[in-house]
């Protein structure tokens, strides 16, 4: 959001290989995180627990979170294709007014996101009772970014 009102959103529009190395990254972090979850192990199911599993600090999931968007070049240009219509052609300050509006947005999103982690959190919960359960859905959800991650790689520019 502060990347669109700086105007670095049209910069990743405008040039292609800035686009390419941030599609590239991005989908190197993908398949980072898939082949992680790939190798993972149940951290209640198994008869030794891990000596390092335990919750993660609220600044790594922020900073993960932060990847992510970073790295993942729709978000900048959904934000410079979605924020700009709502601005005035004429207007003195734009660089303000697509600031405010993705405030706002991100105000609203944050709002949505907590009931949504708040869901998964006690879903979570009835998971890791299951072992089992959460080593399928690791392998599944791991070989699935890997997927996306490896599409992405080699997805052309049409």
């Amino acid at each position: 959001m502060i990347a669109c009102a700086l105007g670095l959103s049209a910069l990743l529009a405008a040039s292609s290989a800035a686009f390419a190395i941030v599609k590239w990254v991005g989908a190197a972090y993908l398949c980072y995180i898939g082949i992680t979850m790939l190798l993972s192990r149940p951290s209640a199911a198994s008869a030794e627990p891990a000596k390092d599993a335990g919750p993660l600090s609220l600044a790594k999931v922020y900073w993960q979170g932060v990847l992510t968007n970073v790295l993942n070049p729709k978000v900048a240009l959904f934000f410079l294709a979605f924020l700009p219509q709502f601005v005035i052609v004429d207007a003195p300050d734009k660089g303000l007014a697509l600031l405010l509006l993705g405030l706002i947005f991100v105000f609203n999103a944050t709002l949505v996101c907590l009931c949504v982690a708040a869901f998964a959190a006690r879903t979570a919960r009835g998971v890791r009772q299951s072992g089992r359960a959460e080593l399928w859905i690791n392998r599944g959800l791991g070989g699935l970014f890997v997927y996306l991650g490896t599409r992405i790689a080699l997805l052309q520019a049409r």
